[in-house]
């Protein structure tokens, strides 16, 4: 068999990885080329090093987050309030595989989005399903689903995704419905899968914020009980750039 009929079997089986790796080696001279177990290796560790981009590239288009950061474009600092231990700590997404959530507050323009997004992106690129909703889009969302009759699909959808970025809580009114919702999310997500939540609002004001004592009892108990804070500090980033 020639190298063609070879690059068109990959192909054909969509080793793409391969295909691109093993049409390198054929550019090489010849006494360059690797052979036999170390070109088979050499191209098995192409195809799984493409096959880990695809699925991050895939998981973080479909996480759709609000700002494309990573984690370590996060600037840590005592001013901030975010320790660069602390920091590296959730980098390394223990609190997703223990099912715990994140609660992030601080003043308009401190950075609260961009942390979120950072630990979005980093556990894409960890291989864990992720996705954004501001609370406004959440709302519309739920709202869409109940009207179209998709509303128990799209919590049956949510319950299954690891971690669940809820950005900008606090900002609006939300009605009984849209509390109840929430409810039924963090029901079906405790102890078993993440949230972050970010908002300017501190966490002793939610109860206020959610307005029925009985169903903020239980949203909160829920959201809180397993949970890392970050009360973040300083002067708006907005304005200083």
């Amino acid at each position: 068999m020639n190298t063609t009929q070879t690059l068109t079997q990959m192909e054909d089986l969509k080793l793409t990885g391969m295909v691109a790796s093993y049409r390198l080696q054929l550019e090489l001279p010849v006494n360059q080329q690797l052979e036999g177990h170390e070109l088979l290796a050499h191209l098995l560790q192409a195809e799984q090093l493409h096959r880990t981009n695809e699925r991050m590239e895939s998981l973080l288009k479909a996480a759709r987050l609000r700002y494309n950061i990573t984690a370590q474009q996060i600037d840590c600092s005592t001013e901030r309030n975010l320790t660069k231990a602390s920091w590296a700590s959730l980098m390394e997404g223990n609190y997703i595989k223990g099912g715990e959530n994140l609660l992030i507050t601080g003043a308009t323009g401190c950075g609260k989005s961009a942390i979120a997004c950072a630990l979005g992106h980093q556990a894409c690129i960890m291989g864990i399903k992720t996705r954004y909703f501001n609370l406004n889009r959440l709302i519309e969302t739920i709202n869409m689903a109940k009207t179209d009759g998709s509303y128990v699909k799209l919590l049956n959808q949510l319950e299954k995704v690891p971690l669940i970025i809820l950005d900008d809580f606090g900002l609006q009114h939300i009605n009984k419905n849209i509390k109840l919702a929430l409810l039924q999310i963090m029901e079906d997500r405790y102890e078993k899968k993440s949230i972050i939540i970010t908002s300017q609002l501190p966490v002793s004001a939610w109860h206020g914020y959610l307005d029925e004592p009985t169903l903020a009892d239980a949203i909160l108990d829920r959201l809180t009980a397993k949970s890392h804070r970050i009360e973040l500090k300083g002067e708006s980033r907005r304005k200083k750039k």
